[in-house]
């Protein structure tokens, strides 16, 4: 089947926009430093320009191949699976592109992890992390300007931090804004510059926070509670 690498000559023109073909994604991820980072779940990557999801969905099905790996029971794998969504992040200038990434990120996950729980563990999804991969994926992946570190609207673009903490399987949720982190952390490495690897939040104990999130467990992420 052919790929369709661009949807008009306008948006070619207008915006500079072609997809990479599969082809060219799976062997940019087979490089060595590259593919010694997605084998770490904890390891985060940032796509600017993220169109589809054509990166960032194929680093999330190694990612979750990662992920059940490391499991021994599916309650594990459930969460090493929001710990492997949680590390990857897209910025995608055109609405319907990001229209696009969302559902393609949330479809992967949904397919993935249903698939894996019941062909591995002979058990059924736990709704909790489908509802909190959704939270996970709306908070990661953004609408705007890259360049300008800006959305649409003209407002900082703002990405979260999943942290886990020091009580066995919980997790905490701080928000940044892209320019801090920008500004503040220098890249640990790229791919071909179409993707970068980031100690994203590597931050001053100062720096603003936008909203103070309550720790959690991983799969009531969901829950959204805030102080």
């Amino acid at each position: 089947m052919t790929e369709n690498l661009i949807k008009s000559a306008d948006r070619v023109k207008d915006h500079g926009e072609v997809f990479t073909p599969k082809k060219i994604v799976d062997l940019m991820l087979k490089l060595p430093e590259i593919d010694a980072k997605v084998k770490d779940l904890t390891a985060t990557f940032l796509e600017p320009s993220a169109g589809e999801g054509a990166f960032l969905t194929e680093l999330l099905l190694r990612k979750m191949q990662v992920a059940l790996q490391q499991s021994s029971t599916a309650s594990e794998y459930g969460i090493n699976c929001l710990i492997a969504l949680s590390t990857l992040y897209g910025i995608e200038l055109l609405e319907d592109n990001v229209e696009a990434l969302v559902m393609n990120m949330n479809d992967t996950f949904r397919d993935e992890y249903r698939e894996k729980i019941k062909s591995s563990f002979q058990t059924t999804p736990d709704m909790k992390i489908l509802k909190s991969a959704k939270v996970v994926i709306r908070a990661n992946m953004a609408q705007g300007d890259a360049l300008k570190r800006i959305t649409s609207e003209g407002d900082p673009i703002i990405f979260s931090e999943w942290k886990p903490t020091g009580k066995k399987d919980y997790v905490q949720r701080t928000e940044y804004t892209f320019d801090a982190i920008v500004e503040d952390t220098e890249p640990t490495g790229n791919v071909h510059g179409a993707s970068k690897q980031l100690d994203l939040f590597a931050l001053d104990d100062n720096e603003d926070k936008q909203i103070q999130y309550l720790p959690c467990k991983w799969q009531n992420i969901y829950q959204e509670r805030t102080n």
